[in-house]
């Protein structure tokens, strides 16, 4: 068994096609295909069901993907330290990020970091907050920026808070409410809502807050990108519930703070194994130690 062909059907797995993971390993497909089929004998066991229209995981797959992704996260380390003795920052590195990311610049600081260390190829990939909590923990990213509601932590991960915000009301520019200087979650309770899918930390958080005021509301449509959400409320179909120190970079709503606000934590979360030089340079680069427990 090879790292090439591991990272084959990583690669397949995370794009669900043949040819687009041939284009980001930069191999044809026709040897992507004959090296995932030669795996596929050595193994005993199919890896993929694949149809006309798409390309999925079998059982077997399932089980293969997390150890194929710890052999080659380990493999990169293993070089990455190498060059690290020699002072060199080199390898990947994979960020995950919320959409509703606060806390830190994303863009600047990873600028910052590129040109610190150009001889890292950085990935950056957006998710909700437990999905990348899941990838960190199988390898898949080596740290991510998320956020979770005050009752809850990650876990199977290390982690450091980053910093603790509220949400307020985001409201088209004529709604009503749009010129209050304050509301509430009884007061919202009669309106309709677009949030986050549910069993998102992103929807718990609002969904916690109105449980615990007692007060039931309507959501009515639910979707996973801030960008989707904003254009829906500007054009009056609800009301969304979304982080104070994100909402400045929205523009055609109003937002209107909330007494009894739904809050969160946002979190940098690492591999417990350890980060590689590539991710302990990035967690220096955003003022966390991780050698700090």
């Amino acid at each position: 068994m090879e790292l090439q062909q591991m990272r084959y059907v990583v690669a397949v797995a995370e794009t669900g096609s043949f040819t687009r993971a041939a284009e980001r390993c930069h191999v044809v497909q026709s040897a992507l295909s004959h090296q995932v089929a030669k795996l596929e004998r050595e193994l005993g066991a199919r890896l993929f069901d694949r149809t006309s229209r798409r390309v999925a995981l079998t059982q077997a797959g399932e089980a293969f993907l997390p150890a194929a992704r710890q052999c080659l996260s380990a493999a990169e380390t293993a070089a990455a330290e190498v060059a690290a003795v020699s002072g060199v920052v080199r390898g990947r590195l994979a960020v995950g990020v919320i959409p509703t990311v606060a806390a830190i610049d994303v863009p600047a600081v990873l600028a910052g970091f590129r040109g610190r260390h150009p001889e890292v190829r950085v990935v950056l990939r957006t998710a909700p907050s437990d999905d990348l909590v899941v990838q960190v923990r199988e390898g898949a990213l080596d740290v991510a920026l998320l956020g979770l509601p005050t009752s809850a932590s990650p876990v199977g991960v290390r982690s450091r808070a980053l910093a603790r915000d509220h949400l307020v009301a985001v409201l088209a520019p004529d709604h009503p409410l749009a010129g209050a200087a304050r509301t509430s979650l009884a007061r919202l309770g009669g309106e309709v809502f677009v949030d986050f899918p549910t069993g998102t930390a992103g929807r718990a958080q609002s969904d916690l807050a109105f449980a615990a005021a007692g007060v039931e509301r309507d959501v009515a449509l639910e979707v996973g990108t801030v960008d989707l959400m904003t254009s829906l409320v500007r054009r009056g179909l609800g009301v969304a519930m979304l982080p104070a120190a994100y909402v400045p970079q929205l523009e055609g709503v109003a937002t209107v703070p909330v007494d009894d606000a739904p809050r969160r934590v946002e979190h940098v979360v690492w591999s417990e194994r350890g980060p590689s030089p590539a991710a302990a340079a990035f967690l220096r680069a955003i003022d966390v130690d991780p050698s700090r427990t």
